[in-house]
């Protein structure tokens, strides 16, 4: 099979796996000859998988597992390599559900102590951890007997495939901030997200200015004072407007790449008082899961090799730039605090150096 045809093959077993497991359904994944048969705890029906007797085994994240004191045998080798725990039989899917959830851990204190197994199935259990992330899903399953929906572990890798991404659409759309304005919708074969592109003035020769700006639902829709989202968006749009022209890339990376539902679980997390790093982190997320080769791609469609840079976050510029952008200058979006977001922002700044 040639080698584009093969991707394909591959982004399109990543993506019925993804569904797959949204929808509830286990999923195999395949890897040196062995398949790992999974049911996702957040969505699947554990009442009709958990057994009455014996034991029972659950794959959970290597942050996960730290935070409920397990030792990862591996460590050494790759610390971020998932862990098997092993439980006796009967355990009821609430338990299950206590045991994966770091929102409820004030609520079940007690849990364990756990024993944790030999992972014999280390690049399969490794892959079902970034399907699950990419479906926006807690990355924890049952270890089960049999699925119809099978996946290689290699094909996690294709769903996320920024070099996929194409201009499905083109309109004028006139915004308040300046009327003078385009919109492009930009979607992939690998997944089904969809992203867009809001070209602001007339575009010229110049340089624009352009901003990166992951979704927010609850920021830029509802008017959400935990963080700074919302304002950013239109301050960055305003800036764009006050120059030659500009171009905002509005990237469907909800919550920095972790999706809406855990973005939610991450605020509770937060009333809780833990700060944003540590809510992703003990959601088994990394601190920031953005694709910034999404963006990257776009611009490229886009014909904008050159780009002066609206962020706060030099982790952009090195993002781009490692994917063939060139950011000549770097400028700032200066947003003040109000007494709701005022941790949110300081503890950003505290633990990264940068605003996010």
């Amino acid at each position: 099979m040639p080698l584009e045809e093969a991707q394909k093959a591959a982004a399109r077993r990543a993506a019925r796996a993804v569904d797959a497991l949204r929808r509830g359904w286990p999923i195999g994944v395949e890897a040196e000859g062995q398949r790992l048969n999974l049911l996702p705890v957040e969505t699947g029906d554990l009442s009709a998988a958990l057994p009455t007797s014996g034991t029972l085994s659950l794959l959970i994240s290597a942050s996960r597992a730290d935070t409920l004191k397990l030792l990862n045998q591996f460590a050494a080798a790759d610390p971020n390599l998932p862990i098997r725990i092993v439980l006796d039989a009967p355990v009821s899917a609430a338990e299950i559900t206590a045991i994966v959830d770091p929102v409820l851990d004030m609520q079940y204190p007690m849990k364990g102590p756990f024993r944790s197994e030999t992972l014999g199935h280390p690049e399969a259990a490794k892959a079902a951890m970034e399907l699950a992330r990419q479906g926006g899903l807690l990355p924890a399953f049952l270890i089960v007997d049999d699925a119809e929906d099978i996946v290689h572990a290699e094909d996690a890798d294709a769903y996320a495939d920024a070099g996929a991404l194409t201009i499905s659409a083109h309109a004028k759309l006139p915004v308040a901030a300046n009327a003078e304005a385009h919109i492009y919708g930009f979607r992939s074969e690998a997944d089904a997200t969809d992203h867009i592109a809001l070209v602001i003035g007339k575009r010229d020769n110049s340089t624009p200015v352009v901003r990166l700006h992951s979704e927010c639902l609850t920021g830029d829709v509802l008017g959400s004072l935990k963080c700074d989202c919302g304002p950013q968006l239109h301050a960055a749009l305003d800036q764009m407007s006050n120059a030659s022209w500009g171009v905002l890339l509005y990237l469907r990376q909800e919550g920095r790449g972790i999706g809406l539902i855990n973005k939610l679980r991450a605020y509770a997390l937060q009333d809780q008082g833990f700060d944003t790093v540590d809510a992703n982190q003990r959601l088994g997320f990394a601190i920031d899961a953005r694709d910034f080769s999404i963006a990257a791609r776009m611009l490229d469609l886009l014909n904008v090799p050159r780009v002066k840079l609206l962020t706060n976050n030099p982790e952009k510029v090195a993002g781009l730039e490692a994917s063939g952008v060139s950011v000549e200058d770097r400028l700032p979006v200066q947003i003040t605090a109000n007494p709701h977001n005022e941790f949110y922002l300081d503890t950003k700044r505290d633990r990264t150096g940068h605003k996010l």
